[in-house]
């Protein structure tokens, strides 16, 4: 009978040493956002990819992941928990300093019958209407319209226009910004219908 208890006690006591020594207490961090920052370029700062872009929603209440403010302060889920992939995760802009992939659809393109001059972009009449579309579901076409940062025809974020609404700036920037992010118009209406935004 002792024999028994002393063998029960020492399976207890090594497994809650084993229990104690087993479980790291992994802190969560802190970290305050900074202009220009994403759910995503926080994401890809502590785990190089997009896979705690939800934790780190849910772990600070914030049930629109595309809307942080600079300045807030953000616990960021460093344990266990963190590093368990999401099943379910909601795109995100992908990080601004790299374009991303982008696979881009077949689309059969009319032959241009004029040589563009090289100052002007030469497109089909697909790309212009992907161009219009994405106009009318950003602002209904007008170059007047605001919503908070996003300016203009293709709402893009004031940063980009640099002080700039002109009609003219908001063409040239949005036709650099589509080219450099998804290389067409037909592509950045693909990834719009996917995600809601471009």
């Amino acid at each position: 009978m002792k024999l028994l208890k002393t063998i029960l006690f020492g399976t207890t006591l090594a497994a809650g040493a084993a229990l104690f020594m087993g479980t790291s207490a992994h802190a969560d961090e802190a970290y305050t956002v900074q202009s220009g920052d994403t759910l995503s370029t926080i994401s890809q700062k502590y785990v190089g990819d997009n896979s705690l872009i939800q934790t780190i929603a849910e772990a600070n209440s914030i049930s629109n992941i595309h809307l942080i403010f600079s300045g807030q302060e953000l616990t960021i889920p460093t344990g266990e928990q963190a590093a368990a992939p999401v099943a379910t995760q909601t795109p995100v802009e992908p990080v601004q300093e790299t374009a991303p992939v982008v696979e881009t659809p077949v689309v059969e393109q009319a032959p241009v019958v004029e040589q563009a001059p090289a100052t002007e972009v030469a497109v089909s009449t697909g790309t212009n209407d992907a161009k219009e579309w994405i106009a009318q579901k950003e602002s209904s076409g007008s170059y007047t319209a605001t919503n908070g940062r996003y300016i203009g025809r293709y709402q893009l974020d004031s940063s980009y226009l640099n002080g700039d609404y002109s009609a003219a700036n908001q063409e040239r920037v949005a036709e650099q910004y589509v080219a450099s992010r998804y290389g067409s118009w037909d592509a950045a209406k693909a990834f719009w219908l996917a995600n809601g935004w471009y």
